[in-house]
């Protein structure tokens, strides 16, 4: 890859987590009216309606997998959309976006760690520093935007606990969609991943007698904003741009842009809401670009220098 097409793939993972920072917020919303198996349902029944909608405007065929293929979908079907949005919704219930956006700003070292791991990935100490510097960074963004968010209820552990499965499910959604990636490609994957996702949903909610006329007819128009956000904007559009960043340059370079998120929230806030800006917040900002830097240049020096 040249280093203009590592530019547009980092600007256009940038833009997949400034979505993404609104998901909690809408989530926390969701959560405090809505049955949480219902809104994850709903959300991803938009995302696949929008997936199948756009590909069938822009005229390209869905790819039938083999069974091995199939195999790896309905594994990242599970742990990226069931899974993963049984423990996002249900944790929201527990605690608030900002403790729950802690909790996930883990994501890059979990995925570091699990890459040199399981594919042996190279960390170097430079690429760790960066790491490192992505987790202090967003801590420090949300910590100073909510200084209580520490002082949980008695039963914050619960949501704590739920939230960290967030992190093991996008793991697994991040790490084990290398060879799909690179033979169906990311709009295949990510279409089929939901789609399996969702259809563990939909089946569960009917087993479980949540998903009615009534249940839907209920939901009004702001939890419909939300979910459109969440299902069309955070789901289809974020995932495809997500699981490209992947293909491109790797999970770990990829996944330390999560580290965006808080901030991108603690932007919004203040544009959008007339939140204050602190210094701490711009700090914690500073820090996490650095880490990304950190954990992105090196490897495009060496590129460059034809090693």
């Amino acid at each position: 890859m040249t280093p203009t097409s590592d530019r547009l793939t980092y600007l256009k993972l940038a833009a997949v987590t400034m979505i993404w920072g609104g998901t909690f917020v809408a989530g926390r919303y969701l959560a405090a009216g809505l049955d949480p198996l219902l809104a994850a349902t709903v959300r991803f029944v938009l995302a696949s309606l929008a997936l199948l909608v756009f590909l069938g405007v822009a005229r390209i065929r869905l790819v039938r997998p083999t069974n091995a293929q199939l195999a790896q979908l309905t594994v990242l079907g599970f742990f990226g959309i069931f899974f993963y949005n049984l423990c996002f919704f249900y944790g929201l219930h527990y605690i608030n976006a900002s403790r729950a956006s802690l909790i996930v700003a883990l994501n890059p070292a979990v995925i570091g760690l699990a890459s040199w791991l399981l594919f042996k990935e190279r960390l170097g100490q430079v690429k760790l520093l960066g790491i490192a510097l992505c987790l202090g960074g967003a801590g420090l963004v949300i910590v100073s935007r909510n200084p209580q968010l520490l002082q949980g209820g008695a039963h914050a552990w619960i949501g704590d606990l739920l939230i960290f499965g967030c992190v093991v499910g996008w793991g697994v959604y991040s790490l084990f969609s290398r060879s799909l990636n690179q033979s169906l490609g990311p709009l295949q994957t990510v279409t089929w991943s939901i789609l399996l996702g969702t259809l563990m949903l939909t089946i569960t909610t009917l087993v479980t007698g949540r998903l009615s006329v009534a249940a839907l007819g209920a939901i009004d128009l702001p939890q419909l904003t939300s979910l459109l956000y969440l299902g069309v904007l955070g789901s289809a559009l974020a995932y495809i741009g997500y699981y490209d960043g992947l293909r491109r340059i790797g999970a770990t370079r990829a996944g330390v842009f999560i580290a965006l998120n808080p901030l991108t929230a603690v932007i919004c806030g203040a544009l959008l809401l007339g939140e204050q800006l602190t210094a701490p917040m711009l700090l914690g900002g500073a820090v996490i670009l650095l880490g990304i830097y950190l954990c992105n240049k090196p490897l495009a020096r060496v590129r460059a220098m034809g090693i």
